[in-house]
């Protein structure tokens, strides 16, 4: 019986074929705007979570102040290099800790030049930022503890200076600073932010303070834990040291802030989750238009075979058969709707996601869930129009022309 009923639905889609494409296309574009949607908000997701874990594993940076991260620290005073080895000696679970202090500089190499960021920092710079050495070495203790003016620069200012000439050994002018480079970072790209990670040279922490800041003290110190550690734990013991160290007295606010890289991540996280899952919903929202769609033409369907189901029912066709009949032909015409929308969804969220450069991550469940909607949606706005064709009175089916 049910064999049948889909072949007479396969029939009577085909002897209709325009009109049954145009009555597909709201679940056709429904079904498709769910799953695009969902797969570049999954991208977009991984994408963030990928750029924040490139700033360096278990790490806390500490700024002035009490302003989100890079806001103005206001009067807060700014920290010591003092203050970092106070974490790094009595804060247990540190793996790593660098002061740092940043300056804007136009770094020049021959006829070449191009304005960056100039980091000074320590060798555990390169430890709490998650940074490999591509080429050369990294900071030497002996430069660190007397700020020799030497290097290690980034992707970008390596291309953007010296070409595809491996630059070790070079000296670069960093502002009026003679600056030999003893190596190259590897490549890290944009960061969640969009800035340029590879965009940086990176000079010891005293050399930065005085051939180029001209101040003692640093603006952030970066933290790295060690693996397996509560980081909310070394959070909270650095919190208490520096509230000791500031004069900072019991019940009065911080004023600095420590914060969990991996908080961020989560709350970063939670967020494109969220308005994901809502552009998800607003998209379904056109499922329900589809489903009208294919209501109000089954309803003309069934007002134009009134004749043909007027037929059925004196030849002796029981009214469920009737009834599954339209009921079969509503629910394939929205599977072929879902079908359709699955592949298009697909292509679209793959081209969105090329254009936007975020990964292509297709969430099987979703695409699933959307096709068996869509048979939901063929089942719930199909039922009235087949109940409809299947209460007809035989007789006055067939006095209708």
């Amino acid at each position: 019986m049910l064999s049948e009923s889909v072949l007479l639905a396969l029939r009577a889609i085909r002897r209709n074929i325009l009109r049954s494409f145009l009555t597909v296309l709201g679940v056709v574009i429904g079904v498709a705007a769910v799953i695009a949607m969902v797969t570049i908000g999954n991208g977009a997701t991984v994408r963030i979570q990928s750029e924040l874990g490139s700033l360096g594993n278990n790490l806390l940076f500490i700024q002035p102040g009490q302003g989100g991260p890079g806001a103005p620290s206001g009067e807060a005073r700014l920290f010591t290099v003092a203050d970092a080895e106070a974490i790094r000696q009595q804060v247990g679970g540190v793996a790593a800790v660098a002061p740092v202090s940043r300056a804007s500089a136009t770094v020049v190499y021959g006829s070449e030049s191009r304005a960056t960021t100039v980091v000074g920092s320590t060798s555990d710079y390169l430890v709490t930022q998650g940074w490999d050495i591509a080429l050369g070495r990294g900071f030497l203790d002996g430069e660190v503890r007397g700020g020799r003016s030497v290097c290690v620069i980034g992707e970008t200012v390596r291309r953007e200076l010296f070409g595809a000439a491996d630059p070790v050994g070079a000296s670069i002018r960093v502002r009026t600073v003679s600056c030999p480079i003893v190596g190259v970072l590897a490549a890290k790209g944009q960061s969640a932010g969009g800035a340029d990670q590879d965009d940086t040279v990176i000079m010891p922490l005293r050399a930065v303070q005085r051939r180029l800041s001209g101040t003692t003290t640093v603006a952030t110190i970066l933290i790295s834990a060690e693996d397996g550690v509560d980081t909310a734990r070394v959070q909270a013991a650095t919190t208490e040291l520096l509230r000791e160290r500031r004069g900072v007295q019991p019940g009065e606010k911080d004023d600095f802030a420590v914060r969990d890289m991996r908080q961020i991540v989560q709350t970063m996280t939670a967020t494109t989750g969220v308005l994901t899952g809502l552009l998800g919903a607003v998209a379904a929202v056109s499922l329900v238009v589809g489903g009208i769609g294919i209501m109000n033409i089954m309803l003309v369907s069934v007002t134009e075979r009134t004749r043909e189901i007027g037929i059925r029912l004196a030849i002796g066709a029981l009214e469920h058969q009737v009834l599954t009949q339209f009921l079969v032909e509503a629910v394939m015409l929205s599977l072929f709707g879902g079908l359709v929308g699955i592949l298009l969804g697909l292509g679209l969220a793959f081209a969105a996601s090329q254009l936007l450069a975020v990964p292509f991550v297709v969430d099987p469940g979703v695409v699933a869930g959307a096709f068996v909607f869509s048979a939901f949606v063929g089942i719930a706005f199909g039922y009235f129009p087949a109940r409809s064709a299947a209460r007809l009175d035989p007789i006055e089916a067939l006095r209708r022309e």
